[in-house]
C-alpha cells in the first residue's frame, strides 16, 4: 500500500481592501455631472486623469478629486496653447483652400469687393506685409 502525503494548506494572506474607488466612464460622468463625451474630452484637453483599458475608460475617484481641486490652467497657459495650435497651421499647403471654402459655405466674402479668393488683389510678395 502506498501512502500519499497531503500537503497542509498554507494560510493565505488577507487581501488588502482597495482604498481608491475605480470608476467607469458612466460613473465618472455621473460623479462630475457631465455627459460621457465631455468627460473623454476633458481627458484629452485638460488632463483629467483616466486610463483607456481596451475599449473601456477607468478613473480613480481620488485622482478626479485631486484634479478638480488643483485648479485649471492659467490664462497665460491657455494663450500659449492656442498660439501653438494656430502656429501649427502656418505651413499647411491646404490652409488657403480651407479658409476660402469655409467662407464660401458661410456665404460671406473674404474681401470687401465680394471675392472668396483669400489673396484677391494681392501679390504673393505682399501677403506677409
Amino acid at each position: 500500500m502506498s501512502q500519499t502525503k497531503t500537503k497542509a494548506k498554507q494560510p493565505t494572506a488577507p487581501v488588502e481592501p482597495v482604498t481608491a474607488e475605480v470608476l467607469t466612464l458612466a460613473e465618472a460622468a455621473a460623479y462630475l455631472r457631465l455627459p460621457e463625451s465631455k468627460v473623454v474630452g476633458l481627458v484629452h484637453s485638460q488632463g483629467l486623469p483616466g486610463r483607456l483599458i481596451g475599449q473601456e475608460w477607468r478613473f480613480l475617484k481620488t485622482a478626479i478629486q485631486q484634479w478638480l481641486s488643483s485648479g485649471g490652467p492659467t490664462p497665460e497657459i491657455r494663450k500659449a496653447a492656442q498660439l501653438a495650435v494656430a502656429g501649427s497651421w502656418k505651413d499647411d499647403p491646404e490652409l488657403e483652400t480651407m479658409v476660402e471654402e469655409i467662407y464660401k459655405r458661410r456665404g460671406r466674402p473674404i474681401t470687401e469687393d465680394g471675392s472668396y479668393n483669400l489673396f484677391h488683389g494681392l501679390s504673393r510678395e505682399n501677403e506677409t506685409k
